[in-house]
């Protein structure tokens, strides 16, 4: 057989493999969307209902408030706070991170190798181990159930992340060049808004699209930090459509699809600098 139909239908076979896997991990996902859209009793039908026969919006006009049937589940309420909490906790993260790995990667000072081991330690413990802790020093400060006592966990939970991250981008970027900037007149923090952050600014995006969708998604410790609808988030609120006996799957879908799209819409905003952002912060100097 020729050399190049070899390679070629290796290729194939590739490709076909590649999109059966890509198939079978999105499958989940796929399938709480069409839920979404589908009525509660083709859920819950037996036999199982596999390809939908009937698909609208009600659902989602239900969980909102609108139609003839409304729940009794303060949804805007649940999207507000989830807005509110993951932008602020990534801008704060975002501020701090680009401090930090800004002064990681341009400044020697004492202890430096040692701080910054312990902030990518701080990433080995999972979040949900810090709940009772957390939970109990919230409740002395009176933090339970606020929204910035969420952002603080979240900023907690994010910053070692995004200076780790930020910190190998500019670590990449020539300090001679800040430098010529400064000879030809420059501050120090001219030169760095001037030149250094433009060149930064993919792996700042990829920062920043990470510790919104950690803030965005996260579940265990906002279930523990949150109990009324002042500070309850989206995935929290997935479980009021849980009852003693039954489940409605369908506006729980919902409610998860909404959870989902803002969070590809933002991906797609940004997508050029977190490709940019994760190939070209691949390798750590």
């Amino acid at each position: 057989m020729d050399r190049a139909l070899k390679k070629r239908i290796g290729k194939v076979v590739s490709w076909l493999l590649t999109f059966l896997l890509m198939v079978i991990i999105c499958l989940p996902g796929l399938w709480v969307v069409l839920t979404g859209f589908r009525p509660n009793r083709e859920v819950l039908a037996k036999p199982a209902v596999w390809i939908p026969q009937e698909l609208s919006l009600n659902n989602f006009a239900q969980i909102f408030g609108f139609g003839a049937e409304q729940i009794a589940i303060p949804v805007p309420a649940y999207f507000t706070n989830s807005l509110i909490i993951a932008l602020t906790s990534t801008v704060i993260a975002l501020l701090i991170g680009m401090s930090g790995g800004y002064a990681f990667a341009r400044f020697r000072f004492k202890y430096k190798n040692t701080i910054f081991l312990g902030l990518m330690l701080s990433r080995t413990v999972p979040g949900i181990a810090l709940s009772l802790p957390v939970f109990m020093i919230w409740s002395r400060l009176g933090l339970i159930d606020t929204k910035p006592g969420l952002i603080i966990v979240y900023v907690a939970l994010n910053v070692p992340f995004t200076i780790w991250l930020i910190d190998g981008f500019f670590r990449q970027i020539p300090k001679e060049m800040s430098e010529a900037a400064q000879v030809d007149g420059c501050t120090r923090w001219q030169a760095f808004w001037k030149i250094e952050f433009p060149l930064a600014k993919s792996g700042i995006a990829s920062a920043g699209i990470f510790a919104f969708l950690t803030s965005w998604n996260e579940y265990a410790l906002a279930s523990q930090l949150t109990r009324s609808t002042d500070s309850k988030t989206l995935p929290v609120g997935l479980m009021d459509f849980t009852a003693q006996f039954t489940i409605d799957w369908a506006g729980m879908s919902a409610m998860a699809v909404i959870i989902i799209v803002p969070a590809v819409i933002l991906t797609f905003i940004v997508q050029k600098h977190l490709i940019s952002g994760l190939t070209f912060g691949a390798v750590k100097g």
